[in-house]
């Protein structure tokens, strides 16, 4: 049995056995961690997967399993203890400048730079509302590109503003078409293949010696650079999810 919305979702949930699938988002805040686990544990297939989708809601979450693919010492930072261990940290490697991400916040709204890790500790340590957050150096120089993968098609445009270091379009930011070379676009699948993306709208950090970090990754994101329509990038995305649910 194929599921292929929320709705039919709650109205064959109980009756789902394993090799069953959803395509779908699973929406719905505070249900959804534990539907994914028991869908998972009773072998139900979902598309896009169930770890894509959590990660694809939380910053937070990506800084914990894909920080491999981030700038060195970014950091999920849950209690002031790991703050703590992380003043040592970024000391130790004389970061100075640093940015923080409030989780679930996009457009670059949730990002702030600081000036210093004791900084950060001065104002939001004692705040348990500002817990959890990433923490990252801060890098003065890079080009910020978005990458856009659905199946076999792929296209990438660099974003730029030079009145705030967010670069975020909507932050008003300008784009341009970005060739990402070979090694960028198989790092951008590696990211894709480890958290489980189908498809993935992936933002670069890339500095001027070539080394290239992943930002942030998601399911779905803003195109207004992109040449690719909207109607077309969903129904690209909905024809890759039904071949994956046929194929599983």
């Amino acid at each position: 049995m194929i599921v292929r919305s929320v709705s039919e979702l709650k109205e064959k949930y109980d009756s789902l056995e394993s090799g069953d699938i959803f395509i779908g988002d699973l929406t719905g805040k505070g249900r959804k961690h534990f539907m994914f686990i028991d869908l998972l544990e009773r072998g139900v297939n979902c598309f896009p997967s169930p770890l894509s989708q959590m990660l694809n809601g939380s910053k937070v979450a990506q800084a914990v399993v894909l920080h491999h693919y981030m700038c060195p010492h970014t950091l999920a930072v849950f209690r002031r203890h790991d703050l703590m261990e992380a003043i040592s940290t970024y000391n130790q490697h004389s970061i100075n400048a640093v940015i923080t991400k409030t989780d679930k916040m996009h457009c670059g709204h949730g990002v702030r730079k600081w000036q210093d890790i004791e900084t950060v500790y001065s104002f939001i340590s004692h705040e348990d509302s500002k817990y959890p957050f990433v923490l990252q150096p801060f890098l003065g120089s890079f080009t910020d590109v978005r990458v856009i993968i659905v199946g076999e098609y792929s296209e990438a445009y660099m974003r730029q503003n030079r009145d705030n270091f967010r670069q975020n379009i909507s932050a008003g930011g300008r784009s341009c078409p970005y060739d990402i070379t070979e090694e960028q676009k198989a790092f951008c699948n590696e990211v894709m293949a480890r958290g489980k993306f189908p498809y993935g709208h992936i933002d670069l950090q890339i500095l001027k010696d070539g080394r290239c970090y992943l930002s942030e990754i998601a399911l779905d994101g803003g195109i207004s650079g992109a040449s690719i329509q909207r109607k077309e990038l969903d129904e690209r995305k909905r024809d890759l999810l039904e071949r994956l649910a046929l194929n599983s």
